[in-house]
């Protein structure tokens, strides 16, 4: 087997097999491993960063019990709860999003899912946002079916993120209120709405590396268009509070990875990210991802639009 070899399946567009990924999260060489990544990522996504924002829309509240959330009401992490972000914060943070040449903006809600009048709600913000700004807009508001999906598609929505988060057998050990399948369901639903799907998940919740090729895999299977991958950032009062951080190269090694298993997807830098050196930033960025979600995140502080514009000039890519 050969590094070169398996460059090629993926500057053809095709992933690799589980053999094969065994075979590089082996790989001795890490920068040979990301180089030949960012080939394949370059040839399908080119080098314009596909960027992304969100505003936690609604916060807290939540009665599921995902062991690494900070919103779930059973867990006690101080954090903020409102019901309704206000539409002008909503249209100031959308419109400055816009200003700042970020493509994609996202309103993202806690909760198993939204519905009836507070769906019609949010979808009278999307349709302003629709209106006023140029956003390719997105919306992550838990388990809908597809009459929902069909509502969000009208007021303006084009893609729908419902994260997997990680494997299915890991999934099991970290949540036990709703199910992969229900995930599932959720992202047909949006495809038979017409909307495209973005759907990645969180790393360094105490899987192995076996694990997430395998959650690379499912993804693979499910065809989603984007791919957000997190780092796990341990919050007080959740369950993970104690889990230990993975180390750099573990996170420059799964990105890689990822990219030879999932070639022509969007793989994109979301929550996590902070706490890297910068160094391992610009590698991961020059070694298989080719997107970011930018600005701040649901319960942690991301970094800023001027320094992740540093770093895109760095890794030789267009924002």
């Amino acid at each position: 087997m050969k590094l070169e070899e398996l460059k090629d399946k993926g500057l053809r567009g095709e992933s690799v097999t589980r053999e094969e990924a065994a075979w590089l999260a082996e790989y001795p060489d890490l920068d040979a491993l990301c180089d030949a990544a960012n080939e394949i990522s370059r040839r399908w996504q080119g080098n314009t960063v596909d960027s992304c924002s969100i505003v936690n829309a609604r916060s807290g509240m939540c009665g599921e019990d995902c062991k690494w959330c900070a919103q779930a009401s059973r867990h006690h992490t101080g954090c903020h709860t409102y019901n309704f972000l206000d539409a002008e914060e909503v249209m100031q943070a959308a419109e400055a999003n816009d200003r700042e040449g970020i493509r994609r903006f996202s309103l993202v809600t806690s909760g198993r899912a939204v519905t009836g009048s507070d769906l019609d709600k949010f979808c009278e913000v999307f349709k302003t946002l629709s209106e006023k700004t140029d956003l390719y807009l997105c919306a992550s508001m838990g388990l809908l079916g597809e009459k929902e999906m069909k509502k969000l598609k009208e007021a303006g929505v084009k893609r729908y993120h419902c994260n997997m988060e990680t494997s299915e057998e890991c999934f099991k050990k970290l949540c036990t209120t709703h199910t992969p399948e229900d995930k599932k369901r959720t992202i047909r639903a949006a495809r038979n709405a017409g909307l495209a799907v973005c759907s990645g998940g969180i790393i360094g919740m105490g899987e192995s590396l076996v694990d997430r090729i395998d959650f690379a895999f499912e993804l693979n299977d499910l065809d989603v268009d984007s791919v957000p991958i997190n780092i796990l950032t341990p919050i007080k009062g959740t369950p993970l509070e104690s889990t230990p951080l993975i180390s750099e190269e573990d996170i420059i090694r799964t990105v890689a990875i990822f990219r030879f298993i999932l070639p022509t997807k969007s793989l994109r830098f979301a929550g996590g990210r902070m706490r890297l050196s910068h160094d391992s930033m610009l590698r991961i960025m020059t070694g298989g991802m080719n997107g970011v979600l930018m600005g701040d995140m649901l319960t942690t502080v991301s970094n800023t639009i001027a320094d992740d514009r540093v770093l895109f000039r760095e890794a030789d890519m267009k924002f």
